[in-house]
């Protein structure tokens, strides 16, 4: 059977003149690039300093061995593939070899189609290798600061905090209203992290019944309860050598706050049912839309925890307050949408970007990210107009909805009330489409509804 050649650049270090002309004759016949060198000690420089997929390295040298120039190789460029080869083979030495960084061990003389197997396993290795790194890079760039749209000062300005913290492995607490992206920045921060390589794992406090909670963040052991018919894995244990990302943690009882509280200062989990901790490396990134400081006063959360989470708080501006990335996000959604729904391109007429950016977005990006996609869907033709949008955009109607809420200052509950009560009006009463939209599982929506007596239009 025909092996498929696996072309590259080789790096050939020997000093003997006779062996580097045979391995260059060789390995040019496979179709590889190759360079050669006598001399180690000024090899090194041109391999820490080129690109090469392969180096191969001759063990006995005058000036350098063969275990010396791995060694600074690994030292300079420690991704640098290398194959150790001597005459003097010894399970001593390969060993030495392999623990110092060596891709693999040849032993002189060897056979040609041996050594020609060998190397193209080495190449194709470090070309999954590349490749990984490729991917591990778009992932950064896909959930990274760049995903973070707008170019106003103070998006400017929260980046730069972002990268900052990043670096660090601190406890943050990011801090804004809903629809602003915690989430997006949460996951920038793992991404620009030394935590990078390991997972990323969140939770929506407000999403899940207090009841599971505590069960889906430390685990169970079996027959820890009714159900619990096996072991079940925490999502904080899961989150191991990572970062955990607590949305909403607003949301948790004072119970709960006090399980949190105790792993931020063990470093230790117990899962229901059973007794012996498990040891956690995580970095714990939390948000909330709620005012933590007026929660503590109201005895509602725990003040040991909200200093412990406030080392590092990050606020996020509504986009009510960076008027001028509306645009840029109207471009951005108008791609992402056309893109996904296959709607080819869509031209928009100067007047929308005046007539959302007079909006106050509620709702924040979240909102007009709903918006802009249901406008792409809905408009027919090429063209979006301003009447490609819900009158209440257009007119801002939503700020007279709040202002008959409370004719002096409004309140946070008042303006909550006011939007849940607009986006079940936009979709005639359907509950489970307000629940998307507003970005709350559809049991936290219902809890609002009774909270604030709402009466949707329709009982859907």
């Amino acid at each position: 059977m025909k092996r498929v050649k696996m072309p590259g650049r080789i790096f050939v270090v020997d000093d003997e003149e006779s062996m580097c002309s045979f391995m260059e004759i060789m390995l040019q016949k496979e179709g590889y690039d190759v360079e050669t060198s006598t001399h180690a000690p000024s090899a090194v420089d041109k391999i820490c300093s080129g690109s090469y997929n392969l180096v191969i390295a001759d063990m006995m040298m005058p000036e350098m061995s063969g275990m010396e120039l791995l060694t600074e190789i690994k030292k300079r460029k420690s991704d640098q593939d290398v194959i150790v080869m001597t005459a003097f083979a010894s399970m001593e030495s390969a060993i030495k070899a392999m623990k110092l960084g060596a891709s693999d061990y040849i032993a002189k003389p060897f056979k040609i189609d041996e050594i020609k197997i060998t190397i193209e396993k080495a190449i194709s290795h470090q070309k999954v290798v590349d490749e990984n790194k490729n991917l591990k890079k778009q992932l950064a760039e896909s959930h990274g600061l760049d995903a973070y749209i707008g170019a106003s000062e103070p998006v400017a300005k929260l980046k730069e905090l972002v990268k900052q913290v990043a670096r660090v492995d601190s406890t943050v607490l990011i801090l804004g209203e809903s629809g602003t992206g915690k989430d997006l920045l949460a996951r920038a921060m793992h991404a620009l992290s030394g935590r990078s390589n390991g997972p990323f794992v969140g939770i929506n406090c407000a999403a899940i019944p207090e009841t599971l909670l505590e069960s889906e963040l430390f685990g169970h052991g079996k027959g820890a309860f009714t159900g619990a018919i096996n072991h079940k894995e925490g999502l904080l244990k899961v989150a191991d050598n990572g970062t955990f990302f607590l949305d909403e943690i607003g949301n948790t009882s004072l119970g709960m706050q006090i399980k949190l509280l105790r792993v931020l200062e063990e470093k230790k989990i117990i899962p229901i049912g059973e007794t012996k901790p498990i040891p956690i490396d995580i970095r714990l990134i939390c948000a909330t839309n709620a005012d933590l400081e007026e929660e503590v006063k109201a005895g509602r959360f725990r003040p040991d925890l909200f200093y412990r989470l406030h080392v590092i708080p990050i606020n996020i501006p509504p986009l009510r307050e960076r008027v001028e990335d509306i645009p840029l996000l109207i471009d951005h959604f108008t791609d992402k949408f056309c893109n996904r729904h296959n709607l080819g391109s869509k031209e928009i007429q100067p007047e929308v970007y005046n007539v959302l950016s007079a909006y106050s977005w509620p709702g924040n990006v979240r909102e007009l990210e709903n918006t802009m996609e249901r406008a792409l869907l809905l408009t027919k033709g090429d063209i979006l107009t301003p009447k490609s949008f819900p009158e209440s955009i257009i007119t801002g109607k939503q700020k007279s909805l709040v202002a008959q809420s409370d004719p002096q200052t409004p309140t946070l509950e008042s303006i909550e009330k006011a939007y849940i009560h607009w986006v079940l009006e936009q979709n005639d009463g359907n509950k489970s489409k307000a629940a998307r939209i507003l970005g709350i599982d559809t049991s936290t929506l219902y809890r609002k509804l009774c909270k604030y007596e709402i009466n949707s239009p329709k009982n859907k």
